[in-house]
């Protein structure tokens, strides 16, 4: 799904992730500002060295190279959210996984729990009620 992007927007995508700058993404390689910019500008690509550092804080490096996650067990379904995940800005990733967690941890009865979605100029707001609905015609 991913591999449309080139190698330098997923090394961008994953520094972010990581909430790291240029200067401290690239400093786990070793590494100066000028070489993450130059990384993901494609004009030069990290070393084997920089991969396993980035790695042992937790970068997919599976899918800065490919474009593929890490994992071979994801569904479809699953590629499809953390593709969608990624793309997204910070204040979009931030409601996906209040939404995730909000709908996960429902003390409701199930037969009760509703799901709320509205969209307003400028976003999207989704959440969960519990409670009997009323419905009226």
């Amino acid at each position: 799904m991913n591999q449309k992007i080139g190698i330098g927007e997923r090394i961008r995508t994953e520094r972010e992730r990581l909430g790291l700058s240029q200067p401290a993404f690239a400093a786990l390689g070793d590494a100066s500002k000028n070489s993450q910019l130059s990384w993901e500008k494609e004009v030069a690509y990290p070393n084997a060295r920089v991969l396993a550092a980035w790695a042992a804080v937790g970068a997919d490096v599976a899918f800065i190279l490919t474009g593929r996650t890490a994992s071979n067990s994801l569904s479809s379904e699953e590629e499809t959210l953390v593709g969608y995940f990624r793309a997204a800005e910070v204040p979009v990733r931030r409601a996906a996984l209040g939404a995730l967690l909000g709908a996960a941890q429902t003390t409701a009865p199930p037969g009760d729990v509703h799901m709320v979605s509205s969209r307003n100029k400028g976003g999207i707001q989704i959440g969960y009620m519990a409670g009997t609905v009323n419905k009226t015609k």
